[in-house]
């Protein structure tokens, strides 16, 4: 017996270091991306100077842009990068299901048909825009939770009432679009792509809050969520309260996913791929919160950069990581068919 009890230790401690080391490896790298996106650009600031800048030292010819341009826009990349990432894997983990996805269950359709209808019919812009964005989001998740719950909320039933539902928005957003003046038609696509382009550093501030809150929560219920991994019945033997956590995880979940959307606008599937990539690097060795929420925040850093800096063209974020993430959402489609997978 004594033994067995030391080799669980043992190999319990080797999952904590090697999680450890994954999240390192990540936070490490974005850093490194944050400094390259600061540093080179069309034109290119000796880490020295931005390290300078960044303690409020002003340098010549290179404080205006570092300041006043990169450093919102990276600021940006990361948080709504953070807030994707982490909402996106905590639906995914609660229900089992790497479709699980508030790109795919309409939760970002409904925030962006509320934020069109916002710009081009009621002529809003600015803060009222994101507000309105956050509720429809919220409404949405809770329409869709409703429609889908019979004798608890099913996964696979919760993910085929989500794609009707964003079907539905998006020929909403077809609908408005289609009679919207050229004037607010631009704004409104501008908004529905996807982009940290006109980035100010007062934008970070909702999405701090949503961290602080809904991600500290999130991060509080990380063992709860890992055992609903292993089913309903299973995590209620553990002493989980199963329907408490799911609605728990919900609300937090849709708060960051619909602020990040209403700041930056639906960043196309980096909700849907920073679970399933965390999943990869960290394998069964710890929760994939805060894994999900670093590749998230990598996912927008690299897609900006190669938009704005490595293609012959520029393009949004959004346009990057939607052509990125498609050709993976057909793959993990067959794989799913197939294998009945889960992250």
């Amino acid at each position: 017996m004594q033994p067995t009890i030391e080799r669980l230790a043992l190999n319990r401690r080797r999952r904590t270091r090697r999680h450890g080391t994954a999240v390192l490896a990540l936070l490490i790298l974005v850093v490194l991306l944050f400094g390259l996106t600061l540093s080179v650009g069309q034109s290119i600031v000796a880490p020295v100077d931005v390290l300078h800048i960044l303690m409020g030292e002003p340098v010549a010819g290179a404080s205006f842009t570092v300041g006043q341009l990169r450093l919102p826009r990276a600021g940006l990349a990361v948080l709504s990068g953070l807030c994707f990432g982490l909402g996106g894997a905590a639906f995914q983990i609660m229900l089992r299901n790497p479709l699980a996805s508030p790109d795919i269950i309409g939760i970002t359709s409904g925030a962006g048909a509320a934020a069109v209808f916002a710009i081009v019919v009621l002529q809003m812009s600015g803060p009222m825009v994101s507000l309105l964005a956050v509720g429809a989001g919220l409404g949405v998740a809770m329409l869709v939770y409703g429609l889908s719950f019979r004798n608890g909320v099913g996964g696979t039933r919760l993910i085929l009432v989500g794609i009707g539902v964003s079907a539905m928005l998006q020929s909403v957003i077809a609908t408005i679009l289609s009679t919207a003046p050229s004037w607010s038609l631009q704004e409104a696509m501008r908004w529905l792509t996807g982009s940290v382009n006109g980035a100010q550093l007062q934008q970070a501030l909702p999405l701090l809050l949503a961290l602080g809150v809904f991600g500290g929560v999130l991060l509080s219920r990380a063992r709860d969520l890992d055992a609903l991994r292993l089913g309903d019945d299973t995590a209620s033997a553990l002493g989980v309260r199963v329907a408490q956590t799911r609605m728990v995880v919900i609300v937090c979940a849709v708060g960051m996913i619909a602020v990040a959307t209403a700041v930056t606008g639906p960043i196309s599937f980096v909700a849907f791929l920073s679970g399933p990539i965390a999943a990869r690097i960290v394998r069964a060795n710890g929760s994939l919160l805060l894994p999900a929420g670093l590749v998230g925040a990598i996912l927008v850093l690299a897609g900006d950069y190669l938009g704005q800096v490595l293609l012959p063209s520029r393009y949004p974020v959004g346009v990057i990581t939607g052509a990125l993430g498609a050709p993976y959402l057909l793959f993990l489609i067959v794989r799913v068919n197939r294998t009945g997978g889960s992250l």
